[in-house]
């Protein structure tokens, strides 16, 4: 295990310590004292645990293939930037586009999301397909452009706040959104379709919310026998009326 001490480390010094240490054959990194340094984890391709303390700052994990990162407070914005495969954990809130063009592994944010979260979030065939779960409650375009994978939006703490923001699924045109506990139907864009999920999405909701809760401590049966609304895409071309077709 190599042990950093990342306080007052600018974010490109710290990040070219945690490739040397990939480098030298360490499976396990713990950063203290991070502090906003952007790019941790970027680009690394090793199955490398990573346990930040402290909040990182934009783009963590981004375009990653393999690593486990956990972070033990909130982090920003970015959070899982184009990355393919591994799993961030997140045991406060996150920023803006989460999981942005996602393209596989999974992430786990035990609290709250801001704006945009999985935007262009994409799946190849069924092969890989990329699941984010979030425990608290989301920001205005959540799941906008989403091309595939899944996300499942619990809303454990929403109380008074609402659980989503405006424009839920704008240009969504493939992947799955379940969110537990009810839906403001008027909240959600015109491009995306309302239902119930079926016996073999109930058993991916099961895979995933099980997992979440192992990580951060809920009670997974408490939180499974409530009801869940599917949203999927009308259509795999939401804007293609408004474009000039060839010759």
């Amino acid at each position: 295990m190599k042990r950093i001490n990342a306080y007052n480390v600018k974010y490109n010094v710290l990040n070219h310590q945690i490739r040397q240490a990939v480098l030298e054959g360490n499976d396990k990194i713990v950063l203290d004292s991070v502090f906003g340094q952007y790019y941790i984890g970027c680009g690394i391709a090793k199955p490398v645990e990573i346990v930040i303390n402290g909040v990182p700052g934009n783009d963590l994990g981004a375009f990653m293939e393999g690593p486990i990162i956990i972070v033990n407070e909130d982090a920003q914005d970015g959070i899982g930037n184009t990355m393919s495969s591994g799993e961030i954990i997140i045991h406060g809130n996150a920023g803006d586009v989460l999981g942005y063009s996602m393209r596989g592994g999974s992430i786990f944010v035990k609290g709250n999301v801001g704006y945009r979260a999985c935007i262009h979030m994409k799946a190849y065939k069924e092969d890989i397909s990329p699941t984010v779960v979030i425990g608290g409650c989301a920001g205005a375009f959540m799941g906008e452009y989403m091309a595939g994978g899944t996300l499942i939006l619990l809303g454990l703490n929403r109380d008074k706040k609402r659980l989503t923001g405006n424009y839920v699924g704008t240009g969504m045109h493939g992947g799955s959104i379940f969110v537990r506990e009810g839906l403001d139907e008027n909240l959600c864009s015109q491009e995306v379709l309302i239902g119930k999920p079926d016996d073999k999405d109930m058993q991916k909701i099961l895979t995933n919310v099980k997992k979440f809760c192992d990580i951060f401590g809920f009670d997974c049966d408490k939180i499974i026998k409530d009801e869940f609304i599917k949203i999927t895409p009308k259509s795999k071309r939401p804007y293609g009326n408004l474009y000039i077709p060839g010759p």
